[in-house]
């Protein structure tokens, strides 16, 4: 269609067309709304296209400069300021949309003439859908509360502000990168935040199944705690029981994307194991899930988490990775393999993350990578272990010796691969 009208008309016409369809697009959708209100309402769909016509003759008349261009926007905002002063002295809710609506449209003009065609295509799209959306976008306002958006603002200095300006260069004797560094926090962040999400988008319609899966892929050290203290009321100890094993077993999924985004080859030694880990786990855990519990009534289903995006956490984060990184260096230098895989048993008590993103970057420089694939399993099992005794000391008797006794077992599993590794 479009080379047709190439064949057609000359250049200049099919630009003028586009100019036409675009500006028309957005009047179309004002139009509609001038008929919704009793109130006086700028422009529709003859006063839209006008404007984009006058933007794109502007910029023709101008032969490429861009003086004349921004002088007619002036005085197009001119015009329009004098419309929303009549909107502000006759409406009781005046709002400045439609104006906003028009500027844009005189811009779309322009760019079409300077041959922006996808930008200004999508600039006049991207109007009307929030013009046609606007009582969706204001419930979803409704919806978000504050600690949300300052949350993804958060996320937004974490990855797009601060990880550009970092030097991508490796300095002193611990062969320290931080723009590598602090990558790994945002990409750390990036699954936690986006666990959190889902969480809070599900709160009060997911079962403590699907909380284990959700806290799995955030923090399965968290979501034990969590659940354990959940079970503490008695009466579900299958259920819960067998939600924390599957927590634990999503964690190994998590563990395979991060290896996936740091060093390949360590991913490829260790997915095959971690894969296999997590299907059991999730498997085992939701038959043992399904076992008939003695208690009755309503299992709590509210799970609230931390956000897991505090910027003292991400800071915190990215000291503990630096530290373990320089730890591991020490134990290769001063103590062998052997105070490796102490380091790694070590840090199993507390959230293993640090360490094992400490030993994607060493495998294959500061440690070899068979050394590094065991470390991870050490500490992975662990973890596994410490979280069995959290939930036995949070929850009810029952409930925690038999999480206790179910995740011991994925820990022995879990130092299986060791066989091959080494």
């Amino acid at each position: 269609m479009l080379l047709k009208l190439y064949q057609w008309l000359p250049p200049d016409g099919v630009k003028i067309v586009l100019v036409l369809f675009l500006s028309f697009l957005i009047g179309i959708e004002r139009e509609e709304h001038k008929k919704q209100i009793e109130h006086y309402a700028f422009g529709g769909v003859r006063t839209f296209p006008l404007i984009g016509l006058i933007g794109f003759s502007l910029a023709v008349m101008a032969n490429g400069q861009l003086l004349p261009v921004t002088v007619g926007f002036v005085v197009i905002a001119g015009f329009l300021l004098l419309s929303y002063w009549r909107k502000l002295t006759s409406s009781p809710a005046p709002g400045v949309t439609s104006e906003m609506s028009g500027l844009t449209t005189y811009v779309v003009g322009a760019l079409v003439y300077y041959d922006h065609f996808w930008i200004a295509t999508t600039l006049a799209v991207a109007s009307a859908l929030l013009l046609e959306l606007k009582a969706a976008l204001e419930s979803l306002t409704r919806r978000i509360s504050p600690e949300e958006i300052l949350t993804f603002t958060k996320f937004l200095l974490l990855s797009v502000v601060i990880l550009p300006v970092l030097p991508n260069k490796v300095f002193g004797p611990f062969h320290i990168n931080p723009f590598k560094t602090w990558l790994v926090v945002v990409a750390v962040s990036a699954i936690s935040y986006g666990s959190y999400v889902l969480q809070r988008l599900t709160k009060g319609n997911g079962s403590v199944i699907l909380a284990a899966i959700l806290g799995g892929a955030y923090s399965s050290t968290v979501t034990t705690v969590v659940l354990a203290k959940r079970a503490s009321q008695g009466g579900h100890r299958h259920l819960f029981s067998g939600s924390i094993l599957i927590a634990s077993g999503i964690m190994y999924l998590r563990l395979v994307v991060l290896l996936g985004l740091f060093n390949h080859q360590m991913m490829v030694t260790l997915a095959p194991s971690f894969i296999v880990l997590a299907a059991m786990a999730s498997g085992v855990g939701w038959l043992w899930s399904r076992r008939q519990d003695t208690g009755s009534g309503e299992v709590e289903k509210e799970f609230e988490t931390k956000n897991p995006l505090e910027l003292r956490a991400a800071f915190l984060f990215a000291v503990l990775f630096l530290a373990m990184l320089v730890a591991t260096r020490l134990a290769v230098m001063h103590l062998g393999r052997g105070g490796v895989y102490g380091l790694a048993a070590i840090t199993g008590v507390t959230d293993v993350d640090p360490f094992i993103m400490s030993m994607t970057q060493a495998a294959g420089t500061l440690t070899p990578l068979q050394v590094a694939s065991a470390s991870v399993l050490i500490a992975v099992a662990s973890n596994n272990l410490v979280k069995g005794i959290y939930a036995r000391f949070f929850s009810d008797r029952k409930t925690g010796t038999e999480s206790l006794w179910l995740l011991v077992g994925l820990g022995v599993l879990g130092l299986a691969p060791l066989l091959w590794v080494l």
